[in-house]
């Protein structure tokens, strides 16, 4: 039924801010840069009077990612959305090469990280062609949670 998935839309309140963490820090490459109201994005969202910016980033490979900030309605951010265990969509992974390097490298641009980079135990998750899984969570600049994740 489904093919695959074509972005992650991230709802923020400081586009810029956010646009600078995602393609300076990560490396994504920003595509686009737009702004949206009217009729169809008020039916499509649930919403009166919408008038937002979108900034569309793409990587090498995977889903494209949006970010968009809301100049109408507004909405305050709800408690615990940066909470692990929050219940609702929680986190985004982004499948990495040399993930020891990368988290020193955002470490040393003073992004903090939950823990050290984590194997995942075989004995409770394996992996196809035995491969093992080495993560590390941290949060954008506006508490979103992040994970990097290497298969070696």
């Amino acid at each position: 039924m489904l093919d695959s998935i074509d972005h992650v839309n991230i709802v923020v309140s400081d586009l810029d801010r956010m646009a600078d963490f995602y393609t300076r820090l990560l490396g994504m490459k920003i595509t686009k840069r737009v702004s949206i109201s009217g009729p169809w994005i008020d039916l499509t969202v649930g919403l009166r009077n919408v008038r937002a910016d979108v900034i569309y980033m793409d990587l090498p490979s995977g889903p494209r990612i949006e970010l968009i900030r809301y100049n109408r309605p507004s909405h305050e951010r709800p408690e615990g959305l940066g909470e692990s265990n929050m219940p609702g969509l929680r986190h985004l992974a982004f499948k990495v090469s040399n993930i020891d390097s990368i988290v020193a490298s955002l470490k040393r641009e003073g992004i903090h990280f939950f823990s050290d980079v984590q194997l995942v135990p075989d004995s409770q998750v394996t992996y196809s062609g035995g491969m093992r899984k080495y993560l590390a969570y941290f949060q954008d600049p506006e508490g979103n949670l992040l994970e990097l994740c290497e298969y070696k």
